[in-house]
């Protein structure tokens, strides 16, 4: 039988060794998804990291008001495929297209947002959180006005750059410690 597929070039803790709190969260993910996402376990190795990162994450993608939940996840495929994170990029893609209800829209997000099969108004999103992504320093009254001009309220606007800032730490942290993707991700939302 083939040795499991290598999670991080960092050790990874098992469930028994940590906190409680943690574990609880982990295994109502399992409960819910059929797995436990590797991100989890990565991050189980710093428990006070692990509550902040998901403290902030929950915050962030859990909102039930302004940008949709596809919208919200649609940011995160096209700034992580712009920064080369394979694991977010994989991950968010399946929760793309299980919250888009579309099983191609996370490949073309991926590929190029550009070109996807996506509104206007969410191609000006994403027009928007590439900057944030890639030049923040350039980012200004006409970016933010733009966004107005597609529809976008104040709030949503903090959201898209808020996101896009979290996703470009996450994926920085996942490119530098090696995360793999579960292989689980790649077969969610196709059918």
């Amino acid at each position: 039988m083939p040795a499991a597929p290598k999670i991080s070039s960092f050790p990874i803790p098992t469930l028994e060794e940590v906190p409680e709190d943690i574990r609880a969260r982990m295994l109502a993910v399992q409960e819910k998804a059929g797995f436990i996402p590797n991100v989890f376990l990565l991050l189980a190795r710093r428990p006070e990291e692990f509550r902040a990162f998901l403290a902030y994450h929950d915050a962030l993608m859990d909102k039930r008001e302004g940008l949709t939940a596809a919208e919200r996840e649609m940011i995160v495929v096209a700034i992580s495929s712009a920064n080369q994170c394979q694991y977010c990029v994989v991950a968010h893609g399946a929760i793309l297209r299980i919250r888009a209800k579309e099983p191609a829209i996370s490949e073309q997000v991926a590929a190029n947002w550009r070109k996807a099969d996506i509104t206007p108004r969410q191609k000006a999103m994403l027009g928007f959180a590439m900057k944030v992504s890639e030049a923040a320093h350039l980012v200004g009254e006409p970016d933010r006005q733009a966004l107005r001009e597609a529809g976008f309220e104040e709030e949503e606007i903090w959201d898209i750059a808020a996101i896009t800032a979290f996703f470009s730490m996450s994926n920085r942290l996942a490119n530098a410690t090696d995360l793999r993707p579960n292989r689980e991700f790649h077969a969610m939302g196709r059918g």
